[in-house]
């Protein structure tokens, strides 16, 4: 933990997933003439509200992909890491899937937190997605972006098995 105290959850103006937009407000931003034009291989899309997409590969194999945008709940910088990255996979595991790849984007408003607290924060992170969920490859890449933090993983599946 970093030598100075630092409280992360005043960088939040929502809580956790408290930070999403009304359903409603989500349905007027997405409606367009072109949402009617959907593929048909798009199993899992807009339209069920879920975490995640499903895409039908045609072979009897779907890709599972989510997005999350996750503002600090916890003022511990290699927690809020963990909690946001278990967060993301939990997704996946909640279609049926199974993570073979995950992807973290770290937000950081550098000229207000130092570099060696965003570094707790992705440390956090890659032990959810590396150790219990992808043992067999190290393939969690740590990009640096700007406000928040976002994890998006991406996974196979095979229905019924």
């Amino acid at each position: 933990m970093s030598e100075q105290a630092i409280r992360l959850t005043q960088y939040s103006h929502g809580a956790g997933c408290g930070c999403k937009i009304s359903p409603k407000v989500l349905e007027t931003i997405l409606h367009s003439e072109q949402a009617k034009f959907v593929d048909p291989n798009l199993l899992v899309g807009n339209e069920t509200r879920d975490d995640a997409a499903v895409y039908d590969l045609g072979n009897g194999t779907s890709i599972i992909s989510t997005t999350d945008f996750f503002m600090p709940i916890v003022d511990n910088p290699f927690d809020f890491g963990r909690i946001a990255a278990t967060n993301a996979i939990s997704d996946i595991f909640a279609m049926g899937g199974k993570p073979i790849m995950a992807i973290a984007i770290l937000g950081w408003p550098i000229n207000t937190l130092s570099p060696d607290i965003a570094r707790e924060v992705t440390e956090g992170g890659v032990l959810p997605a590396v150790r219990p969920v992808l043992r067999w490859r190290v393939d969690t890449l740590l990009m640096p972006r700007s406000r928040s933090l976002v994890s998006r993983s991406l996974a196979w599946c095979r229905p019924n098995g």
